[in-house]
């Protein structure tokens, strides 16, 4: 398994599962793009990675089909594009504020949309996107982000034939320790944490590398695609 001499995309590369991505593919000779919105985060990003020589940023804002489009023709050749971005917020039915829904759409579902239509890849190429264990086992005033993630899944058998030969994928990562959690679970992140790890068939909570091992199967074995890879440590079957 080796990316040497590629160029991999990581979109919302700047923290969490994207970072992760990205420093797996640096292991595997691959030259990154980090993309995000916020330059001071991309900074950041590129710095803990240590990789200066292989590694670019570029602020974009994937919700909006423009910036896309700009980014995409900006770049040197690409190999393979990973999508890990999303504004996570959970919001029950009955009180939804819908415009924060739509962002979450906008974050998640649409930027998929505007990468698949305008990423231009090498031969041999790849698209990943990420979904999540909500699509399978939502929780509580997580219908949004559920069908965020049934939806990409969907699309992503729908582009695996509308845009051979590029192959187009998704993960599925379950409970992972990222800095999304501190937002969700606050102050008791730790406690939720050692619960759920209990519960789980691996009895741990997935990690970064956890996910971006993952992502360079997909990205490396050319005979895989329309397929959605679970990395959630069995959380479906709990």
């Amino acid at each position: 398994m080796t990316l040497e001499q590629q160029h991999v995309v990581v979109v919302g590369g700047s923290s969490g599962i994207g970072l992760g991505v990205a420093r797996a593919a640096l292991e595997q000779g691959a030259s990154v793009t980090l993309v995000s919105r916020s330059t001071d985060k991309l900074a950041r990003a590129a710095a803990l990675l240590e990789n200066p020589g292989r590694v670019r940023t570029c602020a974009a804002d994937v919700t909006k089909e423009d910036a896309v489009r700009q980014l995409f023709e900006a770049l040197p050749p690409v190999n393979h594009v990973v999508v890990t971005a999303v504004e996570a917020r959970y919001l029950g039915i009955r009180e939804m504020d819908f415009a924060a829904a739509r962002r979450i759409f906008d974050s998640k579902l649409m930027a998929a949309f505007h990468v698949a239509r305008h990423a231009r890849l090498q031969p041999g190429g790849s698209l990943v996107f990420t979904t999540g264990i909500a699509s399978v086992r939502p929780m509580p005033n997580g219908s949004v982000i559920a069908a965020v993630n049934g939806a990409i899944e969907a699309a992503v058998r729908a582009w695996a034939l509308e845009l051979a030969p590029v192959r187009v994928n998704a993960l599925s990562p379950g409970w992972i320790d990222t800095p999304v959690w501190d937002a969700i679970a606050g102050d008791t992140k730790g406690q939720v944490f050692e619960q759920h790890a209990r519960r789980l068939p691996v009895g741990r909570m997935g990690t970064t590398s956890d996910l971006g091992h993952a992502a360079l199967f997909l990205m490396s074995n050319g005979f895989t695609t329309g397929e959605v890879l679970r990395v959630d440590g069995g959380h479906p079957l709990v």
